[in-house]
């Protein structure tokens, strides 16, 4: 058990939980804040107070339930979760300060969890549990939350430009970070501590990055080739700009698209880490920019990983189902930036189209959608494409990549892949 007596941590953890409960910002942005305002805490309090306020904010709404407090005191959600979660007793609650411990384990130990609603029991909205249910049945809703709602281990991929992955793994074993390889990304690492990576002479050299197996994937379905011309039409911060121009072999030509300069900035230091040099990062406004229409017609692959709920990622950004996203919006501009995206290939090009979120709303429809209004385009089966790079998947036996949580251990994705015909 955590000793907290001493250094006042759990004030702190009632501190960030409260900012985050507000949902005005992003919880991890709002951690880093945070920590950075209080130099004073240590690598173990920082610990503490993140992984705690995210198991609140996993277990948010079955521990309201128990509390039978909406919305409960941020100091008794913590509580709560200490205890529910963390198996602390009261007496320890009340060497920590709070006062009224005895009463609020009474609460949870007397709480009717046999009549607890399912949405509650999976921890989610009810407007998220509907849909899952929906889509999956009841079943396979819960277990998938239930999955969502454990912290997801560090996925590393190695930068096969400068070595094997046995090679990365043995490195890092070198610096003392034991890994093993993860079981369909032929790039992949994984680790299952949290101990940073970022001072490691790995890290520093450009062997490895911070990526989950589920978005390496994408790259694969994708499969550039050496001299090509592809588009990363979202690139963000650029992960999986750094994967395809690693398949590329640093030949060709890779454009990599975002609406943020200050994301596309934070890819330069990567890529010199990396050793890639054909990557050209373009600012755009929109979809519709005329840096992106002087491309049409000549590009050979388009990877657009649309911006989306994100609500595959919930193993490591809890807060997202507490702060719903405009849908309707959403799925709109993947629409368009979709259509725009596919008018960049020449005939025989392929686009995959994929998201971090297990909707069907933001992944079959707007496929679906796309492919009525552009006969020009057909899909291809992405486990088929898959196999031939020797990934094998167990349950997907439809055209689209499927990728949920309590199946293959990733981060929930849909990925389609497209072909322009003529």
């Amino acid at each position: 058990m955590y000793n907290i007596l001493k250094k006042n941590i759990l004030n702190n953890s009632v501190e960030l939980l409260s900012s985050a409960l507000e949902g005005k910002q992003p919880a991890d942005q709002i951690i880093q804040k945070y920590f950075r305002s209080h130099p004073s805490m240590g690598m173990h309090d920082r610990g503490f107070a993140a992984e705690t306020v995210y198991g609140c904010l996993r277990r948010k709404r079955s521990l309201e339930y128990s509390l039978g407090e909406h919305p409960p005191a941020p100091i008794h959600l913590i509580a709560a979760y200490l205890v529910a979660v963390q198996g602390w007793s009261a007496r320890a609650l009340e060497e920590a300060g709070l006062k009224d411990a005895r009463n609020l384990v009474i609460r949870l130990r007397e709480a009717d969890t046999g009549a607890i609603p399912p949405a509650v029991r999976a921890d989610l909205p009810d407007w998220l549990y509907e849909r899952l249910a929906a889509q999956l049945g009841e079943d396979e809703a819960q277990q998938l939350a239930a999955a969502l709602n454990q912290p997801a281990p560090v996925d590393l991929r190695v930068n096969t430009l400068k070595l094997r992955r046995e090679e990365a793994a043995a490195r890092l074993a070198e610096e003392g970070y034991a890994s093993g390889l993860t079981p369909y990304s032929p790039a992949g690492l994984r680790r299952h501590d949290r101990a940073p990576l970022f001072n490691t002479r790995a890290f520093k050299e450009g062997l490895i990055e911070v990526q989950d197996e589920g978005s390496q994937l994408l790259s694969y379905l994708l499969s550039p080739k050496r001299g090509e011309m592809v588009v990363d039409f979202c690139a963000g911060a650029g992960g999986k700009t750094l994967h395809l121009g690693a398949l590329m072999g640093n030949t060709g030509t890779l454009y990599a698209f975002d609406t943020s300069e200050k994301r596309l900035a934070k890819m330069k230091p990567r890529l010199k880490r990396a050793g890639l040099d054909t990557v050209r990062s373009v600012v755009i406004e929109h979809e519709r920019d005329r840096r992106v229409q002087r491309l049409r017609g000549k590009i050979d692959r388009v990877l657009v990983d649309a911006p989306c709920t994100g609500l595959g990622t919930l193993r490591r950004n809890p807060d997202l189902k507490w702060r719903p996203a405009d849908l309707k919006h959403l799925t709109d501009l993947q629409d368009r930036i979709l259509a725009a995206a596919a008018a960049l290939l020449k005939p025989g090009g392929q686009l995959v189209y994929a998201t971090c979120s297990p909707l069907r709303e933001e992944n079959d429809v707007v496929v679906n959608t796309f492919l009525e209004n552009h006969p020009e385009f057909s899909p291809l089966p992405a486990p088929e494409n898959l196999a031939r790079r020797g990934i094998v998947l167990p349950g997907n036996d439809e055209p689209y990549l499927r990728l949920y949580t309590h199946h293959h251990h990733t981060d929930c994705f849909f990925a389609a892949l497209l072909q322009r015909q003529h």
